[in-house]
């Protein structure tokens, strides 16, 4: 479990740019969600200020526990790359039972 981001100034920035469909306060309360919307829409300033606060493990745990249907795979390819991990594992999927 990642600790939530503080709401300094500039975090606070940053998640309005990364999730800009929620309130910022909310974003940085829930780390694993803001990380995992960072892996495909942060820039890369907003990404190094996110990375100054979780760290290398902080990235690995994102995606470890990444939710399916947020990132690309171009992105999930990076940023497992970026972990050491290549080839990227099977991205997450959804699975929809739709036989009911």
């Amino acid at each position: 479990m990642m600790q939530p981001f503080p709401q300094s100034p500039e975090l606070l920035r940053a998640a309005r740019r990364i999730i800009w469909f929620e309130e910022a306060a909310v974003s940085l309360a829930n780390p694993l969600r803001l990380m995992t919307y960072a892996l495909r829409y942060a820039t890369a300033e907003d990404m190094q200020l996110l990375l100054d606060h979780v760290g290398e493990d902080g990235l690995r745990k994102t995606l470890d526990n990444i939710p399916p249907g947020i990132v690309d795979a171009r992105s999930w390819s990076y940023w497992n790359n970026r972990v050491g991990r290549f080839p990227a594992p099977d991205m997450p999927r959804r699975n929809l039972d739709l036989a009911r």
